[in-house]
């Protein structure tokens, strides 16, 4: 009959075995330790139990070794230094800036919000190698092997760890030559006789909330066009298909050359929560550095 094996739980036994087989002394064990005298005899006592060997010879003046328990004290050290190696190697990854990063983003925030901040990070922690995975879809953790992924919008999963950054603003903007053959609306409600660019990755596409301060107006809107897309969206703006709601960091350029022009400027769309998520608070420092890094230096708008 084989001797019975011992869980993985039991490691924290053979680090008490260890402690008194080394002071054969529960008294002194328990000084070096801290662990009470009785939590230490009742953990080794119930070992013993299991396993249904004596280890150690207890009498009222002194504590021994029996052959089984010297035997088991040799492996006992060994497993135990190992585990304390271990231990150390997860304490290290924890607390240094090295290793591989791999961030998801959806693909416009990354191009227009990440990549001209990632150099600063780069020069900053150079022991750090950094993958970016730009996707129009939200990472999944579980089939996906991301470290952290960046989301537009409210988090409802209770699993999830999230840190908001702040908001995207998304503002309304079309072409002159649009504007030149529509005209201009002066209202939110004037969208409803609009083109306007549908964005799929909307909850509903096709219902525009424009607020201004505590007034908001829900428009029904129509349009040729629709894509899940903010870059096909800004060049269909350009293009003069329509109005769309965007964010004023995708549209800076075209902004600046005047290819669009902002309309309807005391109103917007609700603000888009931006934050980071992940699986667990216990992540390793280069972890640790992205989201403070991103926290300190993104200026979402």
């Amino acid at each position: 009959m084989a001797p019975p094996a011992l869980a993985p739980a039991d490691l924290q036994d053979m680090i008490y075995f260890v402690e008194v087989a080394r002071a054969l002394s529960f008294t002194r064990a328990s000084e070096a330790s801290g662990i009470p005298i009785a939590t230490l005899s009742r953990r080794i006592a119930a070992m013993e139990k299991r396993v249904d060997v004596r280890l150690l010879q207890r009498t009222t003046r002194r504590l021994a070794l029996t052959e089984p328990g010297r035997r088991f004290l040799e492996r006992c050290e060994r497993i135990v230094q190992d585990a304390a190696v271990a231990q150390e190697v997860l304490k290290e990854a924890a607390e240094q800036f090295t290793g591989h990063l791999r961030v998801s983003m959806p693909i416009e925030f990354g191009l227009t919000l990440i990549a001209p901040i990632i150099d600063e990070f780069a020069r900053l922690y150079p022991q750090i190698t950094f993958e970016a995975d730009l996707t129009p879809r939200p990472a999944d953790f579980v089939d996906d092997t991301v470290d952290l992924t960046i989301r537009l919008g409210e988090i409802s999963d209770p699993a999830l760890i999230v840190r908001r950054l702040g908001n995207a603003v998304r503002l309304f903007y079309a072409s002159p030559s649009y504007l030149a053959r529509h005209g201009e609306p002066t209202h939110p409600k004037d969208l409803a006789s609009h083109e306007c660019i549908l964005q799929s990755y909307m909850a509903q596409p096709r219902v525009w909330r424009a607020v201004s301060g505590r007034k908001s107006v829900d428009v029904n809107v129509h349009g040729r066009f629709s894509t899940n897309n903010v870059s096909m969206a800004l060049k269909l703006v350009e293009q003069g298909h329509g109005v769309a709601p965007l964010s004023p960091s995708n549209v800076r350029q075209s902004f600046d050359t005047g290819a669009v022009r902002q309309i309807l400027v005391d109103w917007s769309l609700p603000p888009m929560p931006v934050h980071v998520v992940m699986t667990s608070r216990l992540v390793p420092a280069r972890i640790r550095a992205f989201v403070d890094f991103l926290a300190s230096r993104l200026t979402v708008a």
